[in-house]
């Protein structure tokens, strides 16, 4: 039985089996691939050629460079003329040794014994007699002890006394004062700060106060301003102990309030 080999049929004649093939359509198909084949393999051509052709010419021009660099450094080697070098330096001579030379010298010999020194001698003495002085002399005796300085003491400051000092014109006076003096700070403002700073300082014996400082604030630059206003007020009435003026210490509370 013989076996027939059966061609396997292209899609392109499947779909052009009834049809005309004569028409170019049908070719066009046909020769497709072989087109894109073709079309394919030139297009790696021409990307190998524009990319290989600049390397290959960095390649064979760094080539040259090189080639071009080792002749001359070859050819200036050989043309260089031999230095000659200076002949070391002699060393240098030993030290001469040197010899201790000492001269001596002969003594002489004087027969004249006698030694003028410029003294009186006992005899001398006893021939003139000796002189006291007749000159009075005084030596003045300075006491050089250390002088003690007394210093001023301070008085003694009271905090409580029989009569207590005050504000000139009483309590609604210096009320008054710190109501139209005081200046509320405007970080307190901002911060709505409030509260009462303790102040106290000493009332001298002349009224003056002195030593003002705050006991408990508030911040908020309103310690601040309290102790500005104590400083700026007029002389207090001193208080007194038996009569006499002394001084004394004050604590005075100054109220902060926002309205």
């Amino acid at each position: 039985m013989a076996i027939e080999k059966q061609r396997a049929e292209s899609l392109e004649d499947l779909v052009f089996k009834t049809r005309n093939k004569e028409y170019g359509s049908y070719m066009l198909r046909k020769k497709y691939k072989r087109h894109v084949t073709i079309s394919l393999l030139f297009g790696l051509f021409c990307l190998s050629v524009t990319v290989g052709y600049p390397l290959i010419t960095a390649y064979m021009n760094k080539s040259k460079l090189i080639r071009e660099k080792e002749k001359s450094v070859t050819a200036e080697m050989l043309n260089a003329p031999k230095e000659d070098l200076p002949p070391p330096p002699p060393p240098p001579p030993p030290p001469e040794a040197l010899l201790e030379k000492v001269k001596f010298t002969a003594p002489k010999v004087s027969e004249d014994t006698t030694i003028e020194t410029g003294l009186q001698t006992q005899d001398d003495l006893a021939n003139k007699g000796a002189e006291a002085p007749t000159e009075d002399v005084e030596v003045e005796v300075k006491d050089d002890k250390p002088q003690v300085i007394e210093q001023p003491q301070q008085a003694e400051i009271f905090t409580v006394v029989e009569e207590q000092p005050g504000y000139p014109g009483g309590e609604e006076s210096r009320i008054r004062y710190l109501q139209e003096n005081i200046k509320y700070p405007e970080e307190a403002k901002e911060l709505g700060i409030q509260g009462k700073v303790f102040v106290t300082f000493v009332v001298e014996v002349d009224g003056s106060i002195t030593d003002v400082r705050v006991l408990r604030g508030i911040g908020g630059g309103c310690d601040e301003e309290a102790i500005r206003v104590v400083k700026s007020m007029p002389k207090w009435v001193p208080g007194k102990q038996r009569g006499v003026p002394v001084r004394v210490q004050f604590n005075l509370p100054i109220k902060f309030t926002l309205q």
